[in-house]
């Protein structure tokens, strides 16, 4: 099976992308929607014990997280170290699973793919890009964002030039979503002419 890791910088358009894979029957796991789910479950307790007070109706108000992380940025590290390894051992899970099942591929989103250094053993990486200008409206519509918060994320982030440098397929998310979805469709034909992923 092919393992593809898709990934790009913040409001970059990676659920876009994600979706174009769904939309041909590409099983797809989203790291974002791992943390989501981390965060009403097994990883309240330890993120409790870092930022005592970050939860409420027993979950972690990500609001009040982002505050936090943004006021101190260099908690950053002290979180990922307690969520990044539950999001590993999910992220392996799942691309086990659907090799058993048959799938000739999945994509899996990772944003902080090649930030974080870990090898997850893709096989091929799919980046997504837009233009800055596009990218920082993005951001800035984005409910309860400020120019502090977009600041502190955008600079725990590679530049987009040099994690396009890094991709083994380029997404531009510009583009209408009919191209993008056509793209997609043609990666995975290809992939499929090719034959398992051995």
């Amino acid at each position: 099976m092919w393992r593809i890791g898709v990934t790009g910088s913040i409001a970059t358009g990676k659920s876009t992308l994600l979706a174009a894979f769904e939309k041909v029957g590409v099983p797809t796991f989203s790291a974002d929607a791992a943390v989501a789910a981390l965060y009403e479950g097994e990883a309240v307790a330890p993120v409790e014990a870092l930022f005592p007070g970050v939860t409420k109706d027993q979950k972690i108000d990500r609001q009040e997280l982002a505050r936090r992380l943004a006021a101190a940025p260099q908690n950053f590290t002290k979180l990922e170290a307690v969520v990044h390894p539950l999001v590993r051992q999910k992220i392996a899970a799942f691309m086990d699973g659907a090799e058993a099942a048959g799938y000739v591929a999945a994509a899996v989103e990772v944003p902080l793919l090649f930030e974080s250094g870990y090898d997850y053993g893709f096989d091929a990486i799919a980046v997504t890009f837009v233009d800055p200008k596009i990218q920082n409206e993005r951001i800035m519509a984005r409910p309860g964002m400020t120019v502090e918060k977009r600041d502190t994320l955008l600079a725990r982030q590679m530049p987009q030039d040099e994690k396009k440098k890094r991709a083994t397929y380029l997404f531009d998310t510009e583009r209408p979503r009919e191209e993008i979805d056509a793209q997609v469709a043609a990666l995975i034909a290809d992939l499929k002419a090719k034959g398992p992923k051995i």
